[in-house]
């Protein structure tokens, strides 16, 4: 996304299974992942990037449901990505769909 309103604009549509946010952007993604975890009934599940591995305490502030630091290991970030998208398909299916 380009911009944090178009973010939210895409989260209040439904539109994310996941969200990778970089907690040293600005505005933050730990600003946006909180806010986003305070205010969505069914929030995607976050993954966070944090500029080093002191900052996890931060990423907890956040409410993040995932966090890798840099330098980003490309397997480890599949690895929590691909955990997040299996454990949100898992939720989708266990919760009763309405009939149309």
């Amino acid at each position: 996304m380009a911009t944090h309103a178009a973010l939210i604009r895409l989260l209040d549509a439904g539109g994310a299974d996941v969200m990778v946010l970089d907690g040293e952007a600005q505005p933050g993604g730990m600003g946006i992942c909180r806010q986003a975890k305070d205010e969505l009934y069914d929030c995607p599940p976050v993954l966070l990037v944090i500029g080093r591995p002191d900052d996890g305490w931060l990423a907890t502030w956040s409410r993040a449901d995932a966090v890798v630091s840099h330098p980003i290991d490309p397997a480890a970030l599949a690895s929590a990505l691909a955990g997040l998208m299996r454990a949100r398909a898992a939720e989708q299916q266990a919760t009763p769909q309405p009939h149309t």
